[in-house]
């Protein structure tokens, strides 16, 4: 991702708050960075990090599901290093609303594109929460 980016900017100043406990902050500022998203690209990374700031499982998934609409819509290289992080968050939404079949679903498309990640701290983070996803949707009741 382009640092200089202004969704980025926007979304790592949201990051920065959310980190300092100021989550109404954060989500003015990803809000923002959703409106002034360009194109699918910006609207894809904006829609990511709006989903982390919603109360409602129903919201999150809303807004996972617009991340990942967004970047199939971009359809290049700019995503491909995404889609492990947005099946997982996919994977995850489904887990909390208890559905297990689609929450197993997205979780096996997350470990399948686990090779996109890179090495060091950010890809083991998510390959651990697909690891531990898979494992908490398969113990899920049918």
């Amino acid at each position: 991702m382009d640092p200089n980016n202004p969704i980025v900017k926007l979304c790592a100043e949201g990051m920065q708050a959310e980190s300092e406990g100021e989550n109404e902050a954060a989500l003015r500022l990803f809000t923002q960075a959703w409106e002034a998203s360009r194109d699918d690209y910006e609207a894809c990374i904006a829609a990511h990090y709006l989903a982390r700031q919603q109360t409602t499982p129903q919201d999150v998934l809303r807004w996972n599901r617009e991340a990942l609409l967004r970047a199939e819509a971009v359809g290049d290289e700019r995503v491909e290093g995404f889609y492990p992080s947005l099946y997982l968050n996919m994977g995850y939404s489904y887990e909390m609303l208890g559905s297990r079949e689609e929450a197993i679903r997205y979780y096996q498309l997350a470990a399948a594109s686990v090779a996109n990640l890179p090495d060091g701290a950010y890809g083991d983070l998510v390959r651990g929460g697909v690891a531990e996803g898979l494992k908490r949707a398969n113990a899920m009741p049918a």
